[in-house]
């Protein structure tokens, strides 16, 4: 896990406004043996809407500050989306200045050893829970985005920043381990060594050049940017989509080979369904404006692989269209 001292972070109980707003479909159920969700109990909001599931970091006075009632509501949100057949995708951001200030280190005061471990094994099964959703995962992000914040946007599929984020690493620092894995296998492992062992901070231009991030945009484009790309996502066939994730994750953990044959199974797999019939006449009729027929397509793939044109006299130069790649 990575930790972080979160300055001015409230104690857990002591009268946070973290209340929840439940939307259609929001997986609202309380932290587990937290009883009913109040203003103490929920830290992550979360409402499902046309396919679009859009979760939120819901603790602003703390700066987001992860604490172990953050843990576990965060895995809990991100099990049920991945149960949700109807959810396609969904956007990570957090509400107030900051996207995640690290690790509430207030709540371990008086503790032990063994609570800690528990406590870390607790963020361990969060992010692994946001990693391993079947759904993309797109975090948006902006401030201050410090140890177990890094943490959650490395888990997230890739990452929107705010032309004002700033991401740090200061695990080593405060005494503890933490970001010593997902974030070397992102940037490599010397570029990681250097942050973890200097605690410096590194701005949004570094971060999408090291791919940390994969876009930058000024602040008050972020929302309206992850609209977009969510949109984008949505639009998609779900079984391709999902498919198409397992096997990008699945294929960084072997060889090419074995990742080819990871791509064939995914491939099957869509040709048994048959939704894949549905992505070719869709192209089609784009291609031919709307009136029908195959236009020169030739079975899965879409054109005939001979110069087809966009409808406007130009190709791409790989036999399909401009229209295809919008």
């Amino acid at each position: 896990m990575a930790d972080a001292e979160a300055p001015g972070t409230d104690t857990p109980g002591a009268g946070t406004s973290d209340a929840a707003t439940p939307g259609a479909g929001t997986p609202d159920a309380a932290t587990p043996g937290a009883g009913t969700p109040d203003a103490e109990t929920v830290r992550v909001r979360c409402d499902v809407a046309d396919g679009v599931a859009r979760v939120r970091l819901a603790r602003p006075r703390a700066r987001n500050a992860v604490d172990l009632e953050m843990c576990l509501r965060l895995r809990a949100v991100f099990e049920d989306l991945d149960a949700d057949d109807d959810v396609r995708v969904v956007l990570l951001s957090a509400e107030g200045p900051a996207f995640c200030a690290g690790a509430d280190l207030k709540e371990r005061a008086g503790r032990d050893a063994a609570w800690v471990r528990r406590r870390r094994q607790a963020s361990f099964a969060a992010y692994d829970a946001v990693e391993r959703c079947r759904r993309p995962v797109v975090a948006l992000v902006h401030g201050a985005v410090v140890g177990s914040g890094g943490e959650i946007t490395l888990a997230a599929d890739f990452a929107v920043a705010a032309e004002d984020t700033t991401f740090r690493f200061p695990e080593a620092h405060w005494g503890t381990v933490g970001a010593t894995q997902r974030l070397q296998r992102v940037i490599g492992r010397r570029r990681a060594k250097e942050l973890l062992f200097t605690n410096r901070v590194m701005p949004a231009a570094e971060a999408a050049d090291l791919g940390v991030v994969t876009r930058v945009v000024p602040g008050d484009r972020l929302a309206r940017a992850g609209e977009e790309i969510a949109a984008s996502i949505a639009g998609a066939p779900p079984l391709a989509m999902a498919l198409t994730k397992r096997a990008v994750d699945l294929g960084g953990e072997t060889d090419l080979d074995r990742g080819i044959r990871i791509e064939m199974a995914a491939i099957e797999q869509c040709l048994a369904d048959g939704g894949w019939r549905e992505g070719v006449d869709r192209f089609a009729r784009r291609r031919d404006g709307g009136r029908g027929g195959t236009g020169g397509t030739s079975g899965p793939g879409g054109t005939d692989g001979a110069g087809s044109t966009d409808g406007h006299g130009g190709t791409d130069g790989h036999g399909s269209t401009e229209e295809e790649e919008k």
